[in-house]
């Protein structure tokens, strides 16, 4: 069984992690953009975040003053158990980001949608959110905790597309949210863009978020195909003549996930996410016997999370054997 008070303690941890720490992954691609950047302004922003993720990690401060909307991903095995159940697995994830918003500290910026109340801590009524996912795996009892403190105002837009707008209607789509996010300043760039295609109109945000903050730089999707348009829209955003905060430059994408989930018939469901220059997430795995493993790979699009059939294919193999 998974000890609660870990829980909350590594949650603890992650909130700090998330808030100061860069993921290697986004860092090494904001140093290339930065090595192949020209644009004066542009450059000169890279160079600046650059620095200032450095000086944030020296000094254990958050590296952005507006330190996003921290919300939670639980990913658990089939055979995990947790001390008190999920109602006290919740409580832990919400004391933590009471505690750390004033510990780290954070910016409080949850609040009321009519009153404005703010309770100084960034929870609330639906704050922060807590999505779960789960995994057929033999390697027993684990839970992974994965925070992300993402930017709650812009950088989102969706669509409804329809089947026969294609692929070059996705494209158009893609080109206008970018170019908007660049010239109205709604998205902090260069920036992991995530596409959510297909499902229901809420499922197809949520497969459009989870693209941008759950997928690390450099991953494809397992499907060659969205793997190759992946590629092609990397390459796409970064030709448009913008860099970074939208200056002149051509490093605009850090890079681009893109996920699926069948839709309706007669319709193509698009969104768009940036996950903004202070890419900010951390991950952490319990296991029963008190191990916890930090990683920055939050690992969530696993075959399973993908898998098309009724039955999970894995365990069909393993019942065979």
């Amino acid at each position: 069984m998974i000890k609660i008070d870990q829980i909350q303690n590594t949650a603890e941890t992650l909130m700090d992690k998330a808030a100061i720490e860069i993921p290697e992954d986004y860092l090494d691609g904001l140093k290339a953009a930065a090595k192949t950047e020209d644009g004066e302004l542009s450059s000169f922003v890279l160079q600046a975040m650059l620095e200032n993720y450095e000086a944030a990690k020296q000094d254990r401060r958050a590296m952005c003053g507006d330190t996003g909307t921290p919300r939670w991903y639980v990913k658990m095995s089939n055979e995990a158990q947790i001390e008190g159940g999920p109602i006290a697995l919740e409580t832990a994830l919400r004391r933590a980001t009471a505690n750390r918003t004033n510990g780290v500290p954070l910016r409080p910026n949850r609040v009321h949608p009519l009153w404005r109340t703010d309770h100084n801590n960034n929870v609330g009524i639906g704050a922060p959110e807590i999505e779960y996912g789960f995994e057929p795996t033999p390697d027993g009892e684990w839970i992974d905790l994965i925070t992300v403190h993402k930017g709650g105002l812009f950088g989102t837009d969706y669509r409804m597309l329809f089947p026969s707008d294609g692929i070059e209607g996705i494209k158009r789509f893609y080109l206008d949210c970018l170019v908007a996010f660049g010239k109205r300043g709604l998205a902090c760039q260069p920036a992991i863009i995530g596409i959510g295609l297909g499902g229901c109109k809420d499922t197809c945000m949520v497969l459009g978020k989870r693209a941008a903050c759950l997928r690390t730089v450099g991953s494809r999707n397992s499907d060659p195909r969205i793997a190759a348009l992946e590629d092609e829209f990397k390459e796409l955003g970064n030709s448009i003549g913008m860099g970074a905060m939208g200056f002149v430059g051509k490093n605009m994408v850090i890079d681009c996930n893109i996920e699926v989930g069948y839709c309706h018939t007669g319709g193509m469901q698009m969104s768009v996410h940036a996950f903004c220059l202070s890419s900010r997430r951390a991950v952490a795995r319990i296991f029963s016997d008190g191990r916890v493993e930090y990683r920055t790979d939050p690992d969530w699009f696993t075959d399973y999370q993908r898998r098309e059939t009724v039955e999970w294919e894995m365990q069909g193999l393993e019942a065979a054997v």
